[in-house]
């Protein structure tokens, strides 16, 4: 049976970021409320020149050059947090990137589960093609309204993977648990530009989501739990992660340990909600922060999107993984940014908007290669500053 799975990946964030307690201390409430209540320290913030397409071109950039062009057929953009209601974002990113013009490119939305929706649609198509291959990309700038409760729960962000006949980094299994159901928990219409969310019901849902996820996966032939030795969770905040921990270890009838789900946490701390890309952070943040050697080891994923769909899989840690991580890279990008002051934060959250089709051109602040150097008749222009 031919293996299938991620070859490589890797993720790309803003160089931005808003201290959560800067936040506290203008709202004049405990820091400890967000560091402790929902664990969070920072939140990544883009700049003006800075999007979606950019966020996701500078994640692949990374594997494409590690692995190449040869065989991408297809390019999978997962987002809520879309620039066009027609044009898919991963199209500028096929064209920036320089991929196969022989290739598929589809923008896919479920909220916070469209890329495992990709992941799992991309190792249906290298199963009929063992030669191909398949480029995920999850992006997403995380905004609430300003003075919100959820304000401390943004973030940005994106991960790229790439799926292939050849996965040296994880193999997926082929068991999954899948449930679907219609719920207003989180949710944003076309008119507004920030979503509409019931924090604490759409909290309590997950963990009932994943409760049946979970079901329907063990009926289905999955892992049992004692067998994963890690655990990665969807991560709106990172706190939510040990409390679906806990969730999962009640319904398994067996005690907590924190330690399997830990490591999974440490870059969304101090990265904050990437919504499509939250759960796959939280893949590399396990794979780069598990201090134990986890060749041939299975892992157990959940992912939720709000409305709400919700999946468990797993995979195998492939030997050799080590190799084919970018730790150092990754953890340039999150020593090596720019505090914000909250004046700061709330020039770069007004992010322009020209809907008259006037001209905006953004100013250089982005630290990577790719821009988006202005919006002009309605037109976003972007610019490979090494092209």
């Amino acid at each position: 049976m031919t293996k299938i799975g991620i070859e490589k990946l890797g993720f790309y964030i803003p160089r931005h970021y808003l201290a959560l307690s800067t936040l506290a201390h203008r709202n004049g409430i405990d820091p400890a409320k967000f560091s402790r209540g929902i664990g969070q320290e920072l939140i990544a913030v883009p700049s003006h020149d800075e999007d979606i397409v950019t966020l996701g071109a500078e994640a692949a950039r990374p594997v494409i050059d590690a692995c190449g062009t040869d065989g991408i057929d297809t390019v999978l953009f997962a987002t809520e947090t879309g620039i066009d209601q027609s044009k898919a974002a991963g199209i500028y990113v096929h064209g920036l990137l320089g991929l196969p013009a022989n290739c598929r490119c589809v923008e896919l939305k479920q909220a916070c589960y469209s890329a495992t929706a990709a992941l799992q649609m991309a190792c249906g198509h290298v199963a009929r093609k063992p030669d191909r291959k398949v480029l995920i990309i999850a992006s997403d700038v995380s905004r609430y309204d300003l003075d919100s409760p959820a304000e401390a729960t943004q973030g940005a962000g994106a991960v790229a993977m790439l799926v292939s006949s050849d996965p040296k980094v994880l193999e997926i299994d082929p068991w999954t648990g899948l449930f679907t159901q219609d719920i207003m928990d989180f949710w944003r219409p076309n008119y507004r530009k920030t979503p509409l969310v019931d924090g604490k019901y759409s909290a309590l849902r997950y963990l009932s989501t994943m409760g049946e996820a979970w079901n329907d996966y063990v009926s289905q032939g999955g892992r049992a739990y004692e067998d994963l030795a890690q655990f990665c969770y969807h991560l709106p905040f990172s706190r939510m992660a040990q409390k679906a921990h806990r969730q999962l270890a009640l319904l398994n009838k067996t005690s907590v340990d924190n330690e399997k789900c830990l490591p999974g946490m440490e870059y969304n701390r101090v990265i904050g909600n990437c919504y499509a890309a939250s759960l796959y952070l939280s893949l590399i943040s396990m794979l780069e922060n598990t201090a134990a050697d986890l060749s041939g080891q299975p892992v157990g994923l959940f992912s939720y999107g709000s409305g709400a769909v919700a999946e468990f899989f797993s995979g195998v840690v492939q030997p050799g993984y080590r190799d084919h991580l970018m730790v150092a890279h990754h953890k340039a990008l999150i020593d090596e940014r720019v505090e914000l002051s909250y004046e700061d934060y709330l020039t770069l959250w007004h992010a322009p908007d020209p809907q008259d089709g006037s001209a905006v051109e953004n100013p250089v602040a982005a630290r990577g290669r790719y821009r988006l150097a202005k919006i002009d008749e309605h037109k976003r222009h972007y610019i490979d500053a090494q092209a």
